[in-house]
């Protein structure tokens, strides 16, 4: 047997209450989070540790221990986080169809062409460092988010960035290698 509890539910149950949003404030509201950090440990602490340190048992427990140890917390969270979808909502009104097309060629087209050729420079620049050949993926490597080899040792290449999207991290066999894009060049790190 298998029992399937929603999120929606166990909020229901454990707090009582659901906040409803309106459709795409919540993506909205996510991405200027991310942009403004205000959710960030240092602003309102670092929530593993403080749950741990709380003795409460009730959601309203919570609410005054946490509020009474982190007063200024979700007041400066909410200002980061309001600045920021300001700034987003001042930005929305400057993009047109135009913009959208431009940006989907820069994402499709030249991101694509320059991602591959960083991918075939690192792996040539790897490979006279450690005196081996190269050689770029199959479509079949690729699929298993291998990008190349260095001898025989399967690499994955990614943005430096690609560390903190825990979200969308696959489960890649092969060595990582992330790269850095610099003023004048990019910088690669690896560990192999």
């Amino acid at each position: 047997m298998e029992l399937i509890i929603k999120n929606s539910k166990i909020t229901q149950d454990v707090v009582g209450t659901i906040v409803e949003f309106p459709k795409y404030t919540t993506q909205i509201m996510n991405l200027a989070n991310q942009n403004a950090q205000g959710t960030r440990p240092r602003v309102v602490g670092q929530m593993s540790e403080l749950i741990k340190q709380f003795s409460g048992q009730t959601y309203e427990d919570w609410v005054s221990w946490y509020t009474e140890n982190m007063p200024e917390a979700i007041d400066e969270a909410t200002e980061r986080i309001y600045e920021m979808v300001q700034n987003l909502a001042s930005a929305i009104p400057k993009i047109d169809k135009e913009m959208v097309r431009k940006w989907v060629e820069d994402l499709v087209l030249t991101k694509t062409f320059v991602g591959f050729c960083f991918q075939e420079s690192i792996l040539k620049s790897l490979s006279e460092k450690k005196h081996l050949k190269y050689r770029v993926a199959t479509p079949q490597d690729e699929s298993k988010g291998i990008d190349g080899y260095i001898g025989e040792t399967p690499v994955s290449i990614k943005p430096l960035t690609y560390k903190t999207k825990s979200m969308l991290q696959e489960k890649i066999e092969a060595k990582m290698v992330y790269y850095e894009k610099l003023k004048d060049g990019i910088r690669v790190e690896y560990n192999f």
